[in-house]
């Protein structure tokens, strides 16, 4: 054989063989299945980078595969999915778990926040100085990453009549959990369950007459399509969890551990601006494709006939002989709002 036809031949076998190798280095030593209930969206975008971010810090040896739109488990299914270590991670909406996250469904009481960034100031700090909330989060058998800010919540529907209370009297609204049906009650409307990615044609059809989202799920689900017009902002609470179940989290080692740790912070740390950008970009889109936005005009009269929620919900956690615990979150909360 020709000298240099044997050097070209070693070349690419030892090409090949390296290419191999190389491939061998880089397979993930930890592939994580992360359920998420929404739809894959700009919205989420903080998250997706999260994952990212930690596949890139650990040099490959972690991969994070995301799935959207309830393809690992809907929205009330998550919670036991990764605390069980069916999956690695999920986005929980602590709404949906009323009995199992009573702490954390505080969160999602409306009337409470008054923007975004508070709502999830006073989650961070009700982690590190509430031991109730981790020890809820530990009982379910996960590990906390961070905390989903939302933007403000609007009514979205056909009927332009959304801005006042009497024209939501009878209305069929989109609602969740406990204290969102009480809220819509106080003005007279009918709230129905009906999971996000059901609302478009929930809409369409008529069995809700106004969704209950923000502009960042009313863009991403094209809500405007069969809802013109939105009003509001009407509620303020605070999103989904980002969680590992603790099956996952106890098989990493702890370099990888402390990935996690870091990269979550971080995104925390970005995640309140990032929603205020989106949420304004969001809706810039959908007046760009024919909706409209009204100011809801008797917010001061809709919070003074609602309850109040947060008093209402350490009412129930006496029942549940967890009223001491919940009457120190409650004061520690409306010391901490006060400042």
């Amino acid at each position: 054989m020709h000298k240099t036809s044997r050097v070209l031949i070693n070349a690419a076998v030892l090409a090949t063989s390296l290419a191999v190798a190389g491939t061998a280095q880089a397979a993930a030593e930890f592939t994580l299945r992360w359920g998420h209930y929404l739809p894959n969206s700009s919205f989420l975008q903080l998250e997706k980078d999260f994952a990212k971010k930690v596949e890139a810090d650990t040099n490959g040896r972690v991969k994070i595969d995301m799935t959207f739109a309830g393809g690992l488990g809907k929205g009330g299914e998550l919670l036991g999915l990764v605390g069980r270590g069916a999956i690695d991670m999920a986005a929980v909406v602590p709404g949906y778990y009323a009995k199992q996250l009573p702490f954390y469904k505080a969160f999602q009481i409306p009337f409470v926040f008054n923007e975004p960034k508070q709502a999830i100031g006073i989650s961070m700090r009700s982690f590190k100085e509430l031991p109730v909330f981790k020890e809820e989060l530990d009982k379910q058998n996960i590990h906390f990453l961070f905390h989903q800010p939302l933007g403000v919540y609007y009514l979205t529907g056909k009927d332009p009549n959304c801005d006042t209370m009497a024209g939501l009297k009878g209305k069929k609204i989109r609602s969740f959990g406990g204290d969102v049906p009480k809220m819509h009650g106080a003005v007279g409307a009918v709230p129905v369950s009906v999971g996000v990615t059901q609302v478009y044609e929930a809409l369409q059809r008529g069995s809700l007459d106004y969704s209950f989202l923000n502009a960042g799920n009313i863009l991403s689900n094209r809500l405007y399509e069969p809802g013109k017009y939105s009003c509001g902002p009407v509620m303020v609470i605070a999103g989904h969890l980002l969680v590992v179940g603790n099956k996952t989290w106890n098989k990493l080692p702890k370099d990888i551990q402390a990935v996690f740790t870091k990269a979550a912070a971080e995104i925390q740390s970005k995640y309140v601006a990032f929603v205020d950008g989106h949420e304004n970009a969001a809706k810039a889109k959908i007046e760009a494709a024919g909706g409209v936005f009204k100011p809801f005009k008797e917010m001061k009269e809709w919070r003074a006939a609602a309850p109040d929620l947060l008093a209402n919900w350490v009412e129930g956690m006496k029942k549940r002989g967890r009223g001491d615990e919940a009457a120190e979150v409650a004061k520690s909360w409306r010391a901490w709002m006060a400042k």
